[in-house]
C-alpha cells in the first residue's frame, strides 16, 4: 500500500504560502511540484489541476482542500502540503474558506491505490487535532512532521 510518507517531502511541505484567490494557489502548487520535480512541467500541472477544480470545487470542509487530479507525464502520486498565510474564497462545500492544502497528483493511469490515497488524506483531515496541530506549524519541517505523526496514528 502506497503511504503518505512515501509521496510527501518536506521540500513540498510549505507554511505562510501567499496567495489570494484559488487561481494564485493552484498557481504556487504547479511552482512549487516543477521546481522540485523537474520533470514535472509547472504548466500542464497547473492546467490540470485547474481542469479538476472545475469539475467541482476540491474544497472538502473544514478550511481544507485537497486539489487532485490524473497527470499526463507523472509515473508515481506525489502530494504536497501547504498552509496558507490567510484563508481564501475555496468554493468549499461548507463555504468555509480554505487555508490548508493537501495535494495529490496520480498518474493518468490511476488505481484504486490512489483513491486509497485520497482517502488516507480525507480520513486524517477529519481529525480536528490534526488540523489544528497543521495550522500551528511554524515550519515546512513541522508541517510535514505532523503528517507523519498523523499518518502513523499518533
Amino acid at each position: 500500500m502506497i503511504r503518505l510518507e512515501n509521496i510527501l517531502t518536506p521540500g513540498r511541505s510549505h507554511v505562510n504560502v501567499p496567495g489570494d484567490s484559488k487561481i494564485a494557489v493552484l498557481r504556487q502548487i504547479a511552482k512549487l511540484i516543477a521546481s522540485e520535480l523537474p520533470a514535472l512541467d509547472e504548466q500542464v500541472v497547473f492546467d490540470s489541476l485547474y481542469a479538476r477544480e472545475k469539475l467541482g470545487s476540491t474544497g472538502f470542509g473544514n478550511g481544507i482542500a485537497i486539489p487532485h487530479c490524473r497527470l499526463k507525464g507523472c509515473t508515481t502520486p506525489v502530494s504536497a502540503v501547504l498552509h496558507l498565510e490567510k484563508p481564501i474564497d475555496f468554493d468549499a462545500i461548507d463555504g468555509a474558506p480554505v487555508d490548508l492544502l493537501f495535494v495529490l497528483l496520480v498518474p493518468e493511469a490511476a488505481t484504486d491505490a490512489h483513491l486509497e490515497l485520497l482517502r488516507q488524506i480525507a480520513s486524517m483531515l477529519d481529525q480536528a487535532d490534526v488540523r489544528s496541530r497543521l495550522r500551528g506549524a511554524k515550519t515546512s519541517q513541522d508541517l510535514y512532521d505532523v503528517v507523519l505523526v498523523a499518518q502513523n496514528g499518533h
